[in-house]
């Protein structure tokens, strides 16, 4: 990346700075929570309005990084392949998950011997959204109102669909769309400094979020559900570091340790905001200056935080076991798959979303099972500790999905990839682009090669 060793520097030096305050903050939310529960609480705000902020971001992010990516491709069909391959590989993924979640659900059994009160019984109706979709309205749902509202309403699968038909129609259009791809790419230029300067509020989001969740459940929610949470935890950690690095030592031929140390800053993000939305920008940036082309990243990265949930499938099954358990009421294999696959549907679109999960999980239950729902109050209180969790293992499997899919396609640059990991091309913390001088990204970009091209003609 272009640019002065003391500039370079004197940007990581002061990000550095950034995210030692965030793990301080962490430590410091964690301490309060437990000092004075009441007052934790009190801070939970400071954690939702970081993530709004983050969210904020999101859906203009997504339809730049998008457009760009499929508007520079010259032929439709390249485009179709990428998606073809993601989305194989996104549903046999969620298979994976969901048979590794229901192998150790069955083994533990750790809703055994727990007591289902009348508030717990209250709390798990609460979880039971009034407008709860089902499959036919998901679907029609991915449909915007109008072409703006897919940006106003903070739906990705609508800004994905509304972003996909502006890249193919800006690719159809050939040169005349060209200055709207160096538009786009302004804009993107902006998003990106914008989010910059969001992140700086990242440890006062991350004390608030992480007080607020220590002081709400406490230590007694977590002694008496601890075997659940320890099974997920073994769970997520066995598949991320067995499943996923065996994919990606094996297609990619990289270490999985080194790939994370590289996305650690995300990983610590969305440690504290116990959301993977909130580093989906950076996933996105990140990926591009790995060396991964536009159209791979602007189509797995967005697709993958809506149909690539490992941690969610897995969080699914281990969930419904606890509950049926726990209630004293089992459930069959035979009953188990149909709501599972059930499930593995309704949970598209949650993308990252803290609370998300709990929310669909009663939803599949009171569709399958309704004498169930009432037990959903008993991972109410741990929720959110397991949501760390499940956040961090989406994450985890999208950024690994989007090497394996620029592998597959051969768009990626391996030069790169070495180069970047080996920390000889650090990420530009302040623009998370690779924009400086502005003339080189411009040489670098799709828009500008294929306008040299039609010149030399």
């Amino acid at each position: 990346m272009a640019g002065t060793p003391g500039t370079a520097a004197a940007r990581r030096d002061r990000t550095h700075y950034l995210y030692i305050a965030v793990i301080v903050a962490v430590v410091l939310g964690v301490a309060v929570g437990f000092a004075a529960p009441g007052v934790a609480v009190e801070l939970k705000p400071l954690g939702t309005g970081f993530v709004n902020l983050i969210k904020m971001m999101i859906s203009p992010i997504i339809f730049c990084t998008i457009v760009l990516g499929i508007g520079s491709v010259r032929k439709a069909a390249k485009v179709g392949a990428v998606g073809g391959i993601a989305l194989g590989y996104f549903t046999a993924m969620s298979l994976v998950a969901l048979s590794i979640g229901l192998v150790v659900g069955n083994v533990l059994h750790p809703g055994d011997s727990l007591a289902v009160t009348d508030a717990v019984k209250e709390a798990g109706q609460g979880q039971v959204a009034p407008e709860a979709k089902d499959t036919v309205e998901f679907l029609l749902g991915i449909i915007p109102t109008t072409f703006v509202s897919a940006f106003t309403t903070g739906e990705v699968l609508q800004t994905l669909l509304v972003a996909l038909l502006a890249g193919f129609a800006l690719q159809a259009m050939g040169e005349a769309g060209r200055p709207v791809l160096r538009g786009v790419e302004h804009i993107q230029r902006l998003v990106f400094r914008i989010l910059a300067m969001v992140m700086w509020a990242a440890p006062i989001g991350a004390f608030g979020a992480i007080a607020a969740v220590t002081g709400s459940a406490g230590l007694d929610a977590l002694k008496s559900l601890a075997v659940l949470m320890l099974g997920f935890y073994v769970t997520c950690f066995l598949f991320v570091f067995i499943v996923l690095a065996a994919l990606l030592r094996l297609v990619a031929g990289l270490n999985i340790l080194t790939f994370f140390k590289y996305l650690g800053r995300e990983f610590l993000l969305i440690l504290s905001t116990s959301s993977s939305e909130s580093a989906l920008p950076r996933l996105i940036a990140k990926m591009e200056h790995l060396g991964i082309s536009k159209p791979v990243v602007g189509i797995t990265v967005p697709t993958g935080y809506s149909f690539n949930l490992d941690g969610t499938m897995i969080y699914m099954t281990m969930a419904s076991l606890f509950i049926s358990d726990a209630m004293g009421s089992p459930m069959s294999v035979g009953e188990q798959i149909p709501l599972l696959l059930f499930l593995l549907v309704a949970s598209k679109g949650a993308a990252g979303v803290s609370g998300a999960g709990l929310a669909t999980l009663a939803g599949g239950l009171q569709s399958h099972r309704p004498e169930l729902v009432d037990g959903v109050g008993l991972i109410v209180g741990i929720d959110r500790f397991m949501s760390e969790a499940r956040a961090l293992t989406n994450f985890a499997g999208n950024a690994v999905a989007t090497v394996l899919v620029g592998t597959w396609t051969k768009e990626i640059d391996k030069e790169r990839v070495d180069q970047v990991l080996a920390g000889l091309a650090p990420f530009d913390e302040k623009t998370l682009l690779d924009d400086a001088p502005a003339e080189a990204d411009d040489a670098r970009s799709p828009a500008r090669e294929d306008d040299k091209a039609v010149a030399k003609v």
